[in-house]
């Protein structure tokens, strides 16, 4: 009997830090999961968060306390671009579209991206909202 096996491109460890039922260590994510858990991660990031890197990060959660429209939708956009091509090499953003959500008080995340070696597009979602 043969076994087949799974080549995989990416791998990073699940930040929930679950055990792999299997192995007992800690379950990793693959491929496109992969890269999208490092998305939000990304944007969640402030500056001089990272210990040895005070320059990873974005002026996002800065942004949040602004009043909620089209302008700092606007910025938004500008800055998750920036962040996506500067730290994030696996990936090709090909649309963000950031959506002000002005009942809630956040804004609604759209991205549509490439994964470098994977068929895609694919999409992430995500919700910003400001913490008190």
């Amino acid at each position: 009997m043969s076994i087949k096996q799974v080549n995989r491109i990416y791998s990073d460890f699940d930040l929930s830090f679950a055990a792999n039922p299997v192995t007992g260590d800690v379950a990793k994510k693959y491929d496109v999961n992969a890269v999208k858990q490092s998305l939000k991660t990304l944007v969640l990031t402030r500056f001089y968060e990272r210990p040895f890197q005070p320059k990873l990060g974005s002026p996002i959660y800065g942004l949040l306390f602004e009043n909620i429209d089209v302008i700092t939708a606007n910025r938004l956009q500008l800055e998750l671009e920036i962040l996506i091509n500067k730290y994030e090499p696996r990936v090709r953003a090909q649309d963000i579209e950031v959506i002000p959500e002005y009942d809630a008080n956040a804004f609604t995340v759209n991205i549509t991206f490439y994964v470098f070696g994977i068929e895609g597009p694919f999409n992430f979602s995500t919700i910003l909202r400001r913490s008190r």
